[in-house]
């Protein structure tokens, strides 16, 4: 695994730029001839790349010199402590994934970085913790996005054991705050009051806002595991010809996520796939939510025609700025 040292000179999607014409010059110079085990192959993202290779000593004598040539003409650098070379046995992270075969079948794992786990369950107890007086359902709003967001992320991967243990530990966080919040009232009383049965499950940390709407906080345990789908490998976003198959697959992609959910999948292709305040993509990854254009509580219907599709982040916008969504774009509510 490589990466760029530019000092912060140069930002990372610059940096990527730098390396077109790398994974190239790999092929020219390092034949992929299967009988002398001279076969590279590699993958980037941004500033972040991997090459793979036989050996040691191809990776070692030939790649990496070749590597650096490439990169000191450029005024670019690997940097010393994010370059390493090492077994596929062994694993390496990447992009918040530990990569690794295992057992004498040598069967690949992709799986959540331990890194990368550790950073999300800090940031989600941080939240837990710098929040010790704020209402039950504001809590949940805060966490489901982070909770969401980093689930779908890494529902590619082999993730379910994680999602679980992340689950019971965000869970002990929890309990210590409700518990936090009423030193004197007992431990069957303050599990009343927070969390409630749903199915087989009796410790759901959810409450009802003051519309008397129910809200829950999301488990990473729910969300199902789906193994990623390669998207080909000469794809150019900025290449118009390959316009209806990243939508085509955008398209998939969301079907899969408004699974069983019929009115959202019909709301994402009215919209073609757009916000309706910002009238940028709304993807599983950016979230969603679905927002009345008159709200109920002042008459509206729960019709199409006063529902759209927005960014959590537009939604808050129309409450904050008084915006008031429409089919496409946005305007001052009266």
């Amino acid at each position: 695994m490589y990466r760029l040292d530019s000092n912060g000179e140069i930002s990372p999607t610059l940096a990527n730029m730098a390396l077109d014409g790398l994974e190239k010059l790999l092929r020219k110079e390092i034949q992929r001839n299967t009988h002398t085990g001279k076969k590279v192959n590699m993958v980037r993202y941004a500033d972040d790349f991997i090459i793979t290779g036989k050996s040691k000593d191809l990776l070692e004598n030939e790649v990496k010199p070749l590597v650096e040539q490439f990169l000191k003409e450029r005024g670019l650098v690997l940097s010393p402590e994010k370059t390493k070379i090492t077994h596929i046995r062994d694993g390496f992270n990447f992009l918040g994934w530990n990569m690794r075969k295992y057992g004498k079948q040598g069967k690949y794992l992709q799986k959540p970085a331990e890194n990368n786990t550790s950073a999300f369950l800090r940031k989600v107890v941080g939240i837990i913790k710098g929040n010790k007086t704020i209402k039950q359902e504001k809590l949940i709003a805060l966490l489901n996005p982070i909770i969401r967001g980093w689930g779908n992320y890494h529902q590619h991967a082999v993730a379910k054991e994680t999602f679980l243990s992340l689950d019971h530990m965000i869970w002990e966080a929890l309990w210590q705050w409700a518990k936090r919040r009423h030193p004197n009232k007992g431990r069957n009383w303050v599990k009343v009051k927070y969390f409630q049965a749903s199915g087989s499950r009796s410790w759901v940390f959810s409450c009802k806002d003051e519309s008397g709407k129910e809200r829950t906080l999301l488990q990473l345990g729910d969300i199902k595991i789906v193994r990623h789908v390669k998207i080909k490998g000469e794809t150019n976003p900025f290449d118009p010809k390959w316009k209806s198959y990243r939508e085509d697959r955008l398209a998939k992609h969301m079907a899969f996520s408004f699974k069983g959910r019929n009115k959202l999948l019909r709301h994402w292709k009215v919209q073609n796939g757009n916000c309706a305040i910002c009238g940028e993509k709304i993807t599983r990854e950016t979230g969603y939510y679905l927002h009345h254009i008159i709200r109920i509580v002042d008459g509206g219907p729960d019709r199409h025609r006063n529902r759209v599709l927005l960014h959590p982040q537009c939604y808050n916008q129309v409450h904050i700025r008084k915006l008031e969504a429409v089919t496409t774009g946005f305007r001052k509510g009266s």
